[in-house]
């Protein structure tokens, strides 16, 4: 594969560590290659994709752990220990860059160990790069252009699977939705161009204000929603304290005079969807009704 270049940088330290597979390897490196490269036919999904592609690395080299990170993000294995030595692949097909590949071993890289796993990674990055084209289309499948923020069709998806977790394992959890309060002034007085600066702005609190198992979405226009996985209205009333406070420390939202006002409420096994927004746009009106820039449970 002449179009196809992998630099290798950042080796931590070089050995002649081979495992006892390596001899077999030796052998085989075409067969082997031909396996892999099938095996990482089967799926589009990154982290299968990974796993695929590990536990074929893995009879190479003794690892801890291996890391794919790209404009999409980082992936990696199920326990991988970061703490180890590393060995930074990049991985590049076509003149493009997919991203780097990081193996994480106790033990040195062998110029003969990394020499084998460059005819793995040929194997690798037209899976690998299938695997990115088809996450970067059901991003914008379910990404709102503008804020990045998931979209409403992602949130429909998202509720029903919560809906369900809540009947099967009682998890229990709750829906806040949001509007900016005095947001078509803003569009009508200064243009939509500032009135985008204030939307994105916003994505920006919420997305500051949340905890790594809550999500946000945006539903169009200065609609905002968000599912919180903890059950207590206490933790609601904080997570909106903390939206209202940051809104108010915003230089672009102070100086527009835009604020948010905020409905909430937990749902249980027995909510449909319809339920459970209904009740969350209850406590929007609530909040609208009591003066805005607040937040109330229904």
């Amino acid at each position: 594969m002449e179009n196809v270049h992998i630099l290798t940088q950042r080796i931590a330290g070089r050995g002649e560590f081979l495992p006892f597979s390596a001899e077999h390897y030796r052998k085989n490196e075409p067969a082997a290659t031909q396996e892999l490269a099938a095996k990482l036919q089967t799926s589009l999904i990154l982290e299968d994709i990974l796993a695929i592609y590990a536990k074929f690395a893995k009879q190479l080299l003794n690892f801890s752990g291996i890391q794919f990170k790209s404009a999409l993000g980082t992936v990696q294995t199920p326990d991988c220990d970061i703490d180890t030595l590393s060995y930074t692949f990049d991985l590049n097909v076509e003149n493009s860059n997919l991203g780097q590949l990081i193996y994480f071993s106790k033990y040195p890289l062998s110029v003969a160990i990394e020499k084998k796993l460059q005819y793995f990674h040929s194997a690798l990055l037209y899976p690998l790069r299938n695997a990115i084209m088809y996450n970067r289309v059901l991003k914008l499948a379910t990404k709102d252009a503008l804020t990045g923020l998931s979209n409403r069709s992602q949130f429909n998806d998202t509720l029903l699977q919560k809906l369900e977790n809540c009947r099967r394992y009682q998890r229990p959890f709750s829906l806040m939705l949001l509007d900016l309060d005095s947001f078509k002034q803003v569009n009508d007085n200064f243009g939509h161009k500032v009135g985008d600066d204030v939307l994105k702005e916003f994505a920006l609190v919420l997305n500051s204000s949340i905890r790594g198992t809550d999500s946000v979405f945006r539903f169009g226009g200065d609609e905002f929603a968000i599912l919180i996985e903890d059950p207590e209205f206490t933790t609601n009333k904080v997570i909106a304290e903390r939206i209202m406070q940051r809104v108010k420390n915003s230089k672009i939202m102070a100086q527009y005079s835009v604020t948010t006002s905020i409905g909430f409420t937990l749902a249980s096994s027995q909510d449909t969807e319809n339920d459970v927004f209904s009740r969350a746009d209850k406590g929007l009106y609530k909040a609208k009704a009591a003066g805005r820039n607040c937040a109330k449970a229904y």
